[in-house]
């Protein structure tokens, strides 16, 4: 005779750490985050096209189309689901970090200044954003604990 041992998704503790996590992603601020990382991910997706660099740099092209792919598809379940999500919001800064510096570092001919500028801007507003996603985590951590704290 066993006992069972309730699983960990119903321990009270994550219930409530998921609640807090997504409460914090419906204030007006992580919401703005949000719509802002999605619109830099597909103009970033879609840069190659607006700047016009696709037949210059095919491998910059490929990197920024995925890269903005990513970011939009992250920006989008965070927006959704941030409570499950909120542990990878860094991913979107390593993104941002790697936009900034791509034009140097993947295959092929360096690209124009347009380009070069482009993903710079895109890159290090990823960069930020993805910061800001995870600090509102983080703000909700640190709530969490000065409330525990008091009690």
């Amino acid at each position: 005779m066993t006992a069972q041992t309730p699983a960990i998704e119903d321990h009270p503790d994550i219930t409530a750490l998921r609640a807090r996590y997504d409460r914090v992603a419906e204030t007006p601020t992580a919401q703005l985050v949000d719509g802002l990382t999605l619109l830099t991910g597909l103009y970033l997706a879609m840069s190659p096209w607006v700047v016009g660099f696709t037949g210059d740099s095919p491998s910059l092209t490929a990197s920024n189309l995925f890269s903005g792919v990513a970011v939009a598809l992250l920006a989008l379940v965070f927006a959704s689901v941030y409570g499950r999500t909120h542990g990878i919001t860094w991913v979107t800064a390593v993104i941002g970090a790697w936009t900034i510096v791509a034009p140097w570092l993947v295959n092929g001919p360096t690209p124009d200044n347009s380009a070069i500028v482009s993903n710079v801007i895109a890159g290090a507003l990823c960069l930020l954003l993805g910061l800001g996603i995870a600090s509102v985590g983080m703000r909700a951590d640190m709530r969490s604990g000065m409330r525990r704290a008091r009690r």
